[in-house]
């Protein structure tokens, strides 16, 4: 699933972007402390967008790292790998074995800290679109504790640990794959060994930058069912699959679970490449996207949220407004103390010419803290909905005896504000457990 250097480089000269310069990590990481977070939104979607990694020379397999466009992966919290599968099913953790009791319930959260699965596309596979890496400490850091460097006995003991987990059972590589396989080792070895920082392990040798997702148990659901029916047809030998930067990268999936729940369009994975060159989804660019489609939507404005197809029918067909609370950014620096990687690493954006939009959107992310810490994003959004409501009443005492707003547009607003009220009433209760755990 890499943003391979040639391809990079080719579109953005065919292209006309900018944004191809070096950028290496330099923003705040930011805390975030999971169990308050999961204990609030048990169920959360994480995109990353991660850089490149540029092995140091002389240890071992020689892998190409990609180039600057880098990689993206993504967690599902409260998802897990269906073990007896032999092959890379995931469901809801209550249907693999999490307790029922607490599933689907506000009881959910200490039961699902770090419990989910890490899902990745990479090239390599022939008979999946993705796999399936079950721990999200696991799939972001590999066997290392916090603090520990990552050493070529760490970087070895995390490998034996992927293999003893089986995270790549049943995945068959595409017979290209193996071509820089030394004769002495085996392909169970080389698969794993190859993997290391693009399907598991990721921080060993790449910076990321992640956005999440609450959602709930039902949105969930809808995102596990479509992954799972993604890789159906390549499971069953009906398709071989064929990673393309333009038509199948490591980003479309994501995207496409997303938008399966409604928070945005899809991005068809079978479009002429003519017409994909112009509009594909780029790691780092996608991670931008999506913290302005959970944060910046105009949720004050109902006729706005009309106006857009998406915001319209995720809203009547689905009770859901995808800006909301909890959709927070988080950068992650590559294990600093690093024996195996080099860590000055590009990620760059796809931009837009002139402008250059998404860098300035990015760096907005990571100066305003309502987009990385928690507190101040449950409180912006509090005043916000509370704006709202305010407004409305000063609307309706205005336009009372006014004519009917036209399209459709009056069972909308009605929806809109019963379902702003009822996540006023959500984040209250959010906000108000959260002070009596810190006491």
């Amino acid at each position: 699933g890499k943003m391979r250097s040639p391809a990079v480089w080719a579109l953005c000269a065919v292209v006309g972007l900018n944004g191809c310069a070096d950028r290496h990590f330099s923003v705040r990481r930011g805390t975030l402390d999971e169990a308050a977070y999961v204990s609030i939104y048990p169920y959360y979607l994480e995109y990353c967008a991660v850089s490149e990694f540029n092995k140091k020379p002389g240890l071992g397999l020689d892998i190409n790292s990609g180039g600057p466009g880098g990689h993206s992966v993504f967690y599902l919290n409260g998802v897990c790998r269906v073990r007896e599968a032999g092959y890379p099913e995931i469901a809801l953790c209550d249907a693999a074995g999490a307790s029922p009791s607490l599933a689907g319930s506000s009881l959910a959260g200490p039961s699902l800290v770090g419990r989910g699965v890490g899902i990745s596309v990479n090239d390599h596979f022939r008979n999946a679109n993705f796999l399936a890496t079950e721990g999200r400490t696991f799939f972001l850091r590999g066997d290392l504790a916090p603090g520990e460097a990552l050493t070529h006995a760490s970087y070895a003991r995390t490998q034996a640990k992927a293999k003893a987990m089986g995270i790549f059972e049943g995945i068959v590589f595409h017979p290209k794959a193996f071509a820089g396989k030394p004769s002495g080792m085996s392909e169970q070895d080389y698969i794993y060994n190859v993997s290391v920082a693009t399907d598991y392990a990721i921080s060993f040798g790449r910076d990321r930058y992640c956005a999440r997702v609450p959602l709930d148990r039902a949105r969930m659901s809808v995102v596990v069912d479509y992954l799972n029916a993604q890789n159906a047809p390549y499971r069953a030998g009906q398709a071989i699959f064929q990673w393309d930067v333009l038509r199948n990268n490591c980003a479309h999936l994501a995207r496409n679970a997303l938008a399966e729940i409604g928070l945005w369009p899809p991005t068809p994975t079978d479009r002429p490449w003519w017409i994909a060159a112009f509009d594909f989804p780029v790691p780092k660019n996608e991670f931008v996207n999506l913290m302005r489609r959970t944060n910046d939507l105009p949720i004050t404005d109902p006729d706005a949220l009309y106006d857009d197809e998406d915001s319209r029918s995720a809203l009547l067909d689905r009770d859901w407004i995808a800006t909301g609370p909890g959709g927070l950014a988080q950068a992650e620096p590559a294990v600093a103390d690093n024996e195996i990687y080099e860590t000055k690493l590009r990620l760059i954006f796809f931009d837009e010419a002139i402008f250059g939009a998404y860098q300035k959107r990015f760096d907005r992310i990571f100066t305003e803290a309502r987009y990385t810490d928690m507190r101040t994003n449950l409180a912006y959004f509090s005043e916000l909905y509370a704006t709202i409501l305010a407004q409305r009443r000063t609307v309706e005492a205005a336009d009372s005896g006014s004519a009917t707003p036209p399209d459709g547009r009056a069972s909308f607003h009605a929806r809109y504000y019963r379902h702003i009220t009822a996540e006023q009433a959500k984040l209250k209760a959010a906000r108000a457990a959260l002070l009596g755990a810190s006491g």
